[in-house]
């Protein structure tokens, strides 16, 4: 066991760092107020080749291993959120089950657009009485005349909407006790891309509730085969959150490089508060908690990586990273003082972008039910 990163790795930490600082940080706090998709960094990412990163070169992407991918998303998320889960999404939720369990036609059709970042993919699986009971899919598809034809809602979707919005992969019921996943192409008569959200945080994410009436798409847009549908977005989800585990490890480290920066600026009563031992406490603890969680998230990405069972350590690093979020954007916005309450200070951009971490991806609570099934509680 040895804890260094590749020169390689390390590569692309250096890329996605530098790119984060020069070309989001200056720009962060304008999208979140104006709620404006990130259209240019996102081109810029592509590239980059940061779009497609953890699939094959044949399709377009990157090659690399998903410890890397973890790597980009921390570093993207340690200056902005919105921006890290545009491209977690995109690239865990969305392309994800095309490139795993879709024909290679399919994948020849649509990874080239999706690992460039010519065009955006969108994951549908949340549904309005679904919720956390992800087997609870309402949504319906029947086939008819060689066509799926496709009723139902989903719910908190991202990167439905954009103008480079793709598509959306959505589950659905197509038998009795059977769920599949279909794809379906932005522009199909009957989908309808319904008003974003108004959010607390990820101002900059894209994110919609999606309708369905009588869509229809070629029975060949089945994803894998009939009634796998299930089996699949559980996987999905396995990986998917690895990449928001990844998310939260971010922020939590920008919100603890915002504080230490501040801390040793901000004088009171003749001195920077950083000399204080309870500014210095908040600092060391959150240091400590920040370096145990991006190992576990490194670890599930090793696992994945080396093909060996990962689902457990995907939902401890997700469970412990959104949590370690929250209290470091908290902690942050605590040592700032009233200035941390001030939109011109972006921790109290991170504040309100942490706490979907603990909700989005699996809740706390549907992580805990993970963990303790694998524990055989």
């Amino acid at each position: 066991m040895h804890f260094d990163l590749t020169d390689e790795q390390r590569d692309i930490q250096r890329l996605v760092r530098d790119f984060a600082d020069q070309e989001v940080r200056p720009v962060a706090a304008e999208l979140d107020r104006e709620h404006r998709f990130p259209y240019e960094i996102v081109a810029k990412l592509g590239e980059l080749g940061l779009m497609g990163m953890p699939y094959p070169q044949e399709y377009g992407g990157g090659g690399t291993d998903n410890l890397s991918y973890a790597i980009a998303i921390e570093e993207l998320a340690r200056v902005d959120s919105s921006v890290a889960i545009t491209v977690a999404a995109h690239t865990s939720l969305g392309t994800w089950p095309i490139y795993a369990f879709g024909s290679e036609e399919q994948r020849q059709r649509y990874l080239p657009d999706l690992c460039s970042g010519r065009k955006l993919w969108a994951f549908g699986l949340t549904e309005p009485e679904g919720g956390s009971d992800a087997g609870n899919v309402r949504t319906t598809a029947r086939l008819e005349g060689g066509e799926w034809v496709i009723d139902g809602a989903k719910q908190f979707i991202t990167n439905s909407g954009t103008d480079i919005s793709g598509g959306v992969t959505i589950t659905a019921r197509t038998g009795e006790g059977e769920i599949s996943n279909i794809i379906v192409e932005r522009g199909t008569p009957g989908y309808t891309v319904e008003p974003p959200y108004r959010k607390m945080g990820w101002n900059a994410s894209d994110t919609h509730p999606l309708a369905f009436d009588g869509c229809r798409v070629p029975e060949a847009n089945l994803l894998g085969p009939r009634g796998q549908g299930f089996k699949q977005f559980l996987q999905t989800l396995d990986g998917g959150r690895i990449g928001v585990a990844a998310l939260g490890v971010g922020l939590a480290q920008g919100a603890l490089d915002e504080a230490l920066a501040y801390a040793k600026e901000r004088r009171a009563f003749g001195q920077p508060i950083s000399k204080f031992q309870t500014i210095q406490a908040k600092l060391a603890d959150l240091a400590t908690e920040i370096e145990a969680a991006r190992l576990l998230t490194y670890k599930a990405a090793i696992l994945k990586d080396r093909k060996r069972p990962f689902t457990l350590t995907a939902a401890q690093a997700k469970l412990k990273t959104g949590r370690l979020a929250v209290r470091a954007a908290e902690e942050a916005v605590q040592i700032h003082g009233g200035y941390g309450y001030i939109e011109e200070y972006p921790v109290c951009r991170f504040y309100r972008d942490a706490k979907i971490l603990t909700i989005g991806e699996g809740t706390d609570e549907v992580q805990q039910m993970v963990i303790a099934r694998a524990l055989g509680a």
